[in-house]
């Protein structure tokens, strides 16, 4: 590797690595925020949350990778551009494509290696990050307990519900406005116990858990034996200051942070995974629309089928001649008005109150199962586009480089100030075309393929564009050769009207 090379690749990896960590570091506490709830105030340790951070930042990579190229080519050909090294370059005899050179290599190393790491890594990453929050949630019962609706405790063995509308104090132990629904062995709800406060006490050394409640009220219907004494509907209440439930959670303590959920959804795959299960996929819902069609063809008996022609009829003629059959006179009813007249007054009514109901009857069979193919099929294109998203993530970063190497020798600026925010407005507009095209392509406006790809063919051309316009030293913008198309064209006019 000749010296210019090493020179123009040793800076660019510097810009390269000191902007990734920047963005990662950034994009860390933004996502943070996201589950903030899951994390603060639960006691977890610094172990956990370290985990928790180690297995989120791969998740990232699809977000900061590709803005990160884009910088960092900005940054290394605009201080280039702003030093005159460039046009030192250009001097002795070098263009921009040869100055390129040994960063181009590195952009298609760094896009193989972009689709291993996306099909590799992140999909177990994300695994992992969803198996570390559901089991957080199972150790910690106070984590377990969601503000504002029902949380489900069946996994301590004591069946039931609890809603609070506020958790505060330390840990979150402290509730307001409880109330808890107690399971049967049927899983009935039978009991309704409601306080205006609650209070979580638990200790290390126990596995038991104490609910301490105060001022609050008990209901529990009573089930008698007798089939009279149910009629009545009998039930208990009654008030209480202070109610204590002690919850077993000692098969919680023993629960494993990183234990498998076995549950896994379109970004937890593959690419040899996602290709299986979009071909199951596939296959299910055609499965499920026949057979969804044909049992609405048969309850509405309108196109009832075709019954295969007895041959064994057509053998005996051959060898007797057919008896003679009387003719019998057609049917003198033609249309469903005719039908209907021909019946008498209550028949009507009765066969149009039955075509009613049963009219009825399919339209909100055909809508509750619009309702789930619409989700079936949604579920299908996110696996499309999660494939697709794979590919695209690994040429995003060989583009954006075209993009942004000559968008920074044509501004020629270097440093954090006019890069950073070109940089940003161009990374924005890549990253929220391709949320909306792809949550159009989960809709099925769009074909999931159109929607993973879009933003990266969008870019395409731009960088085309710009890597024209700095190998022939134009500016970002070339007004000069609109206004010189426009002359010309009058020029043009004015010549023929002359020669007229």
């Amino acid at each position: 590797m000749k010296i210019l090379d090493q020179y123009i690749l040793r800076r660019f990896l510097y810009n390269f690595f000191s902007s990734f960590f920047i963005l990662i570091v950034i994009f860390i506490f933004q996502g943070i925020w996201l589950f903030i709830d899951d994390l603060a105030g639960k006691g977890l340790g610094m172990v956990i949350i370290g985990k928790f951070i180690f297995y989120f930042i791969p998740t990232l990579v699809d977000k900061v990778l590709p803005l990160t190229v884009l910088l960092s080519s900005i940054l290394t050909f605009g201080t280039f551009a702003e030093n005159y090294e460039f046009a030192a370059m250009k001097a002795s005899g070098i263009s921009l494509q040869r100055g390129m050179r040994s960063l181009i290599v590195f952009v298609l190393f760094l896009g193989v290696v972009t689709f291993f790491f996306a099909n590799d890594v992140i999909p177990i990453s994300e695994q992992k990050m969803f198996n570390l929050r559901r089991n957080i949630a199972k150790v910690k019962p106070a984590a377990a307990i969601t503000e504002g609706v029902f949380s489900d405790f069946e996994g301590t063995g004591e069946g039931m519900n609890i809603k609070v509308d506020k958790k505060h104090g330390e840990q979150d132990r402290f509730l307001d406005n409880v109330i808890i629904h107690k399971k049967t062995d049927q899983n009935i709800n039978n009991t309704v116990i409601k306080a205006k406060s609650g209070e979580l006490i638990s200790s290390e050394e126990s596995d038991i858990i104490q609910l301490v409640l105060k001022d609050g009220n008990y209901y529990e219907e009573v089930m008698p034996k007798d089939a009279k004494e149910r009629r009545k509907q009998p039930f208990a209440k009654s008030n209480f200051e202070t109610y204590t439930i002690n919850i077993d959670i000692s098969e919680l303590n023993d629960q494993d942070l990183e234990e498998d959920q076995n549950i896994t959804t379109n970004k937890m795959k593959n690419v040899g995974r996602l290709i299986k299960d979009i071909d199951s996929l596939r296959e299910n819902n055609l499965e499920k629309v026949v057979a969804f069609s044909k049992n609405v063809v048969n309850r509405m008996g309108a196109f009832p089928p075709k019954v295969p022609k007895d041959t064994t009829m057509q053998n005996l003629e051959l060898i007797q001649p057919p008896k003679k059959v009387e003719k019998t006179e057609q049917d003198s009813i033609r249309t469903i008005d005719q039908f209907i007249e021909s019946l008498e007054q209550w028949e009507q009514i009765q066969v149009m109150k039955k075509a009613q109901n049963e009219v009825s009857s399919i339209l909100n069979t055909v809508t509750s199962k619009k309702n789930e193919l619409q989700s079936r099929y949604k579920f299908y294109n996110s696996h499309i586009l999660s494939l697709h998203q794979k590919y695209a993530l690994a040429l995003s970063c060989i583009i954006l480089f075209f993009v942004g190497a000559p968008l920074g020798a044509i501004i020629r600026k270097g440093g954090l100030g006019l890069p950073m925010v070109v940089a940003i407005i161009l990374f924005l507009t890549y990253y929220f075309i391709g949320v909306f095209a792809g949550n159009y392509a989960k809709e099925g406006n769009i074909h999931p393929a159109i929607g993973a790809w879009l933003p990266t063919m969008i870019m395409l051309p731009l960088g085309i564009s710009l890597t024209r316009r700095a190998t022939a030293d134009k500016g970002l913008v070339g007004f000069g050769h609109f206004i010189d198309r426009i002359k010309s064209i009058f020029k043009k006019k004015d010549k023929e009207a002359e020669d007229q």
